[in-house]
């Protein structure tokens, strides 16, 4: 992950953040390490592998050192995930980083922040350094392993 230039994180478009006070941004975060899984509840890799990835990414990092961000981010489906069954959906699945709803795109059925970041569907992983680039995005399965090697690096590095 050396020697390459990266893309800037676009700035999250979240119509409403749950499991935090306050509303987040990348910027607030310099200085951490940013996981981003962008997920859907009705997204069966979603729950049998990406959530449980971010809930042990979460609960194993100091949260001064690496910040996870849950992204609802909906393409599908859009009459069943509404946030009330999202709310539902994270106090059963007891998701506690915080999570934030991708915000609808006028005249577009794939929100803002999915375009901005161009996933090309859920689940999808991104690791942000500590300076908001982009690092790794990758859609789909990938083990913990591969993840947990990638965000020790990602921790060892020093900003700027």
């Amino acid at each position: 992950m050396n020697d390459i230039s990266y893309e800037q994180a676009p700035d999250l478009s979240v119509s409403l953040w749950l499991n935090t006070p306050n509303d987040i941004s990348l910027t607030s975060l310099r200085g951490r390490v940013i996981v981003l899984h962008a997920f859907q509840m009705l997204c069966p890799a979603c729950v049998s592998h990406a959530l449980p990835q971010a809930k042990a990414i979460h609960q194993a990092f100091p949260p001064d050192r690496l910040c996870v961000i849950g992204l609802h981010t909906v393409f599908e489906h859009h009459d069943a995930m509404t946030p009330i069954a999202l709310k539902a959906f994270i106090h059963e699945y007891r998701l506690s980083f915080p999570i934030g709803i991708d915000q609808d795109a006028p005249d577009n059925p794939i929100p803002i922040t999915m375009q901005a970041y161009r996933l090309q569907g859920t689940p999808s992983l991104i690791l942000i350094d500590k300076i908001g680039n982009i690092r790794l995005h990758h859609f789909g399965h990938l083990d913990d392993l591969h993840v947990g090697a990638a965000i020790g690096q990602l921790l060892t590095e020093k900003p700027g």
